[in-house]
């Protein structure tokens, strides 16, 4: 049955409920992968400990500690769109909300692939006592860095189309 609004409507209706099951989605994605993360980081060295009276902290765990650590700027970028998809799914305008979700991510995906590259060799390298290679070759990680990027200067260019518009807008 047509909506009584038009097409446009029906449509409009549809991707904002698209928006918010995504929404839905990356926080399902953030809180999970981040519990199991915190599980093994936190939960199962204090368990040990209580439980046999281990040591509270291994270099081994802080060796996984390093390892993983571009996870966190992965799920803020998963956490950044599913926020985008939360403001669309009420209403804000896309152009602005694009152009920041898009800053926010490449930004995000970007530091996690730099540190997945450079920074997480490097601090095993000091943790190891100087074994190991000062360069991961990690393709996704190099990958996802480039993307990173091209969705940073992606953002700031619609930043910029933003501003030229509204001085358009301003001028009619």
């Amino acid at each position: 049955m047509p909506s009584p609004q038009g097409p446009a409507s029906s449509d409009t209706a549809r991707f904002r409920l698209m928006c918010r099951q995504f929404q839905w989605l990356s926080i399902f994605m953030v809180c999970s992968v981040g519990a199991v993360m915190g599980l093994t980081w936190i939960g199962a060295p204090v368990i040990l400990w209580l439980r046999e009276g281990r040591e509270l902290f291994t270099p081994g765990h802080l060796r996984a500690l390093v390892w993983f650590s571009p996870v966190v700027f992965y799920l803020f970028a998963v956490w950044s769109i599913g926020a985008a998809m939360g403001q669309l799914a009420r209403g804000r305008l896309i152009q602005p909300t694009l152009s920041a979700a898009l800053r926010r991510v490449g930004l995000a995906l970007g530091l996690g692939g730099v540190m997945s590259v450079f920074v997480v060799s490097n601090l095993s390298r000091i943790l190891e006592a100087g074994r190991g290679g000062y360069l991961h070759f990690d393709v996704a990680g190099m990958t996802l860095g480039m993307i990173g990027g091209a969705l940073f200067l992606l953002g700031r260019v619609m930043d910029q189309a933003g501003r030229v518009q509204a001085e358009l807008d301003e001028m009619v």
